[in-house]
């Protein structure tokens, strides 16, 4: 499952191994989740049957999706592009990561890091992937038993438990009062498609 834009470039590469540019904002704990992540991905990357070059990205993925997680959300706003800068300042690390990355990673990969926390109707199995073991790495404290359950069924019934992540995610944003954006309304529309 090779995409023609997908190179394994030597940051992707460190990365998938856990070791991460200097440029790096996280404390030891989000370090912590961003190992169980990147594992996660590596062992449905596995599962799957993808090759070492996709596996690596899968799970530099994982290492890199909380790059900047713990940088200040002021110094991110004016990094981030347009369609980005008015979410709230927790959502504005995956963004800025990927503007970070640009150049080091390709497009699929950018996409999953800028979205992981919102979505994207541009994701392909990488993007999805990393939005679900963003939420389901075994170190969440919510729902255990039924994020548990659906790590269990993870990768082979994926399309199945994006569903049910993306519905819980949306119905999450709704009941708290909250405006979904664009790109989220976006796929969860698509998901929703997909299951007619």
């Amino acid at each position: 499952m090779q995409h023609a834009d997908t190179t394994v470039t030597p940051l992707v590469r460190d990365a998938a191994e856990g070791r991460l540019p200097d440029w790096v904002q996280a404390k030891p704990k989000r370090r912590e989740h961003m190992a169980r992540v990147a594992n996660l991905m590596r062992q449905w990357a596995m599962e799957l049957g993808l090759g070492d070059d996709e596996t690596a990205r899968w799970a530099a993925a994982g290492y890199l999706h909380d790059a900047l997680r713990d940088a200040d959300p002021d110094e991110l706003r004016p990094m981030v592009p347009p369609g980005f800068r008015e979410l709230p300042g927790k959502l504005l690390h995956g963004p800025a990561a990927a503007e970070r990355l640009d150049g080091d990673a390709d497009g699929e990969l950018l996409d999953a890091v800028r979205c992981h926390t919102l979505g994207c109707p541009r994701f392909r199995a990488l993007g999805r992937a990393l939005y679900l073991a963003d939420f389901l790495e075994p170190g969440r404290t919510f729902s255990p038993e039924w994020t548990e359950s659906l790590r269990r069924r993870m990768p082979r019934d994926m399309d199945a438990v994006l569903r049910e992540v993306v519905e819980a995610r949306i119905g999450h944003v709704v009941r708290s009062g909250g405006t979904a954006h664009p790109e989220t309304k976006a796929f969860h529309a698509q998901v929703q498609a997909e299951a007619r």
